[in-house]
């Protein structure tokens, strides 16, 4: 009788079959799984279909993510990884383990082009500067107008060696100044309150009023209209463009839930987990959901140009720059 058990188990991962009862664990980022994020209603969705149980772990944020990915290495408690973004593609695909998705796209719709054959996309949002309307009469208009602005209102940012958010802002920082870049980070030093790990410790400075200002996401004020009815938070419009991020998850070589970690892949895609992104990640969703987003997300700032590096470009300076930013914040 083991020897049958033996051998109908090993035919089930060979064939690639799911088991009923099976534990997927996703590491994703702190604010997908709080109380308010998308999390517990997008595992009670795949929970109801897949006779499996969804164990979520929240890691501070995206390129937490990844560190922990490399860190653990081959004994990675993770089938699945969600939270990373396009900035660090090339860099996460170099660690060895990760799996071709496998997944059917035919129902994601990005502002990009995507063929990656690793990384599913689930959402998108550009990000911007969120201010308080109460306290900043006059928002900047430009990034640059941000940088050299006055010292007195200050913004709350995101380190890029743990954060997404801070990854990214960096890299729009460096989209609108090139080499130039160094002394623009001397000039917006001074407006820094503060930089946070993630961007839930950033955001909740703001919203208790810390900064008048915080790096987040043009669609950021959604949340405040819908789940507020409040309009006191707006994101500022930069004439020079912003900078898009694109979120995607990707299944993990050599897990023993390959053929579960690729049916919640292609699950991402559809209404059981995409209707949870707008009002629940508060961002664009990249899949199909059962119904129009909200009248608030038609009304949100739609930026002028995209700033978006490739994969391979962040791989190739990401060292750099982050020594350069951390040259002028350390001193």
């Amino acid at each position: 009788m083991r020897l049958i058990t033996v051998f109908l188990l090993a035919l089930l991962a060979l064939t690639g079959i799911a088991r009923a009862g099976e534990t997927l664990t996703v590491y994703t980022y702190d604010s997908f799984v709080a109380d308010w994020g998308p999390g517990p209603a997008i595992k009670k969705s795949f929970e109801a279909e897949c006779d499996c149980t969804l164990n979520w772990v929240g890691i501070q944020d995206g390129v937490a993510i990844l560190n922990r990915l490399k860190l653990e290495g081959e004994g990675t408690k993770a089938d699945v990884i969600l939270g990373l973004d396009t900035n660090l593609l090339t860099e996460a695909k170099a660690t060895g383990l990760l799996m071709p998705h496998g997944t059917d796209l035919a129902a994601i719709t990005l502002p990009i082009a995507w063929d990656d054959d690793t990384f599913v996309p689930y959402d998108f949002a550009h990000f911007a500067v969120i201010y308080d309307r109460e306290k900043v009469k006059a928002p900047p208009a430009s990034l640059d107008a941000l940088v050299n602005g006055d010292a007195g209102q200050k913004i709350v940012l995101q380190d890029p060696r743990t954060s997404t958010p801070g990854l990214g802002f960096m890299l729009w920082m460096k989209s609108v100044y090139g080499d130039k870049s160094k002394d623009a980070w001397l000039k917006l030093k001074d407006r820094v309150l503060t930089v946070t790990p993630g961007w839930s410790e950033a955001y909740g400075l703001f919203t208790k009023g810390e900064a008048p200002m915080v790096l987040s996401y043009t669609t950021s004020p959604a949340y405040h209209l819908i789940a507020e009815s409040s309009d006191k938070y707006a994101a500022a419009a930069f004439t020079e463009g912003h900078y898009l991020q694109v979120e995607v998850a990707a299944a993990v070589k050599g897990s023993s839930k390959a053929a579960l970690a690729k049916r919640f892949l292609q699950f991402m895609t559809g209404p059981g987990f995409q209707d949870h992104i707008a009002t629940g990640n508060w961002m664009f969703p990249a899949g199909k959901t059962s119904k129009p987003l909200p009248e608030q997300f038609g009304n949100l700032v739609k930026p002028s140009r995209t700033f978006l590096f490739s994969s391979d470009e962040v791989a190739a300076s990401r060292r750099e720059w982050i020594a350069e930013w951390l040259d002028v914040m350390s001193k």
